[in-house]
């Protein structure tokens, strides 16, 4: 499954977006609204899936696309192709403030499991593939880690991590406890498991959740310290419109502040 060779550049700091090179005849695939902007030569082509060459036929078309329904993805990608005879670029962002994480595919033995809202861009000829979790526990208590994407190829895929982003080299046994939502993504050779956090007290009023996931090495692992739905989660807390409780009511401007912004 050869990838077109690309390259990049990262701009930013907590709202990134990375600018691809593209030389003529190579394209990028994208999600769909993650586009940026790019010059004049680029092609766009929507297609089934993530439009790699392992997807030949209409059969295969339809079990890609279905694959991507499955980790809660579109249906759709989006091929950006350079269809001049010089390089151009395209560049691809985030929707929320993170890190853009470059990972080579063939450095780690060409495949990465990714975290279903992680995968941004990468190079065409990428494989987006399910990788369902093996164990019981993993299955039926992992929350956000039980469909993963499964990620093939040989060429540049571009990870974004919500947050702050952790990168960490898990050496034979040594294992981690994080909060489900915040896996980016690991290599295979790491075990990925769930543990429960082991007191009822601590489960029920700690707030961090009944379950850990449990990463044991060895292997590399990419962690966010804002995974999308706690993101979300705090905003809907926060929105009397949604029903959230707003901040500033024990203030003695909250009132006052509402009725000028017309909430009540």
């Amino acid at each position: 499954m050869s990838m077109d060779v690309i390259d990049y550049q990262i701009f930013g700091d907590d709202m990134q977006y990375v600018e691809v090179e593209l030389d003529p005849g190579e394209a990028a695939v994208g999600e769909a609204g993650v586009m940026y902007y790019m010059e004049d030569g680029i092609g766009m082509d929507t297609v089934f899936g993530d439009g790699s060459a392992n997807q030949g036929g209409l059969f295969g078309k339809l079990l890609g696309a279905g694959k991507r329904l499955l980790t809660g993805e579109s249906l759709f990608t989006t091929v950006f192709q350079n269809q001049s005879s010089q390089k151009r670029k395209v560049a691809f962002a985030a929707s929320y403030p993170g890190k853009i994480v470059p990972v080579h595919l063939l450095e780690l033995g060409g495949t990465l499991y990714a975290q279903k809202d992680s995968f941004l861009a990468g190079a065409k000829g990428v494989s987006l593939g399910l990788a369902f979790q093996k164990k019981i526990g993993a299955g039926l208590f992992g929350g956000e880690g039980f469909i993963m994407q499964k990620l093939e190829g040989d060429g540049y895929v571009f990870l974004h991590a919500g947050g702050t982003l952790t990168s960490r080299q898990l050496q034979p046994g040594e294992t981690l406890r994080v909060d489900t939502g915040c896996v980016v993504a690991y290599q295979p050779t790491v075990d990925f498991d769930i543990e429960y956090v082991g007191k009822l007290k601590t489960a029920l009023f700690s707030g961090e959740g009944v379950f850990f996931a449990r990463l044991t090495g060895p292997g590399h692992v990419w962690l966010q310290s804002l995974p999308l739905s706690r993101l979300a989660d705090r905003i809907l807390a926060a929105s009397p419109r949604a029903g959230g409780e707003n901040r500033e009511q024990g203030s003695v401007l909250g009132g006052l502040g509402r009725l000028m912004d017309g909430d009540d």
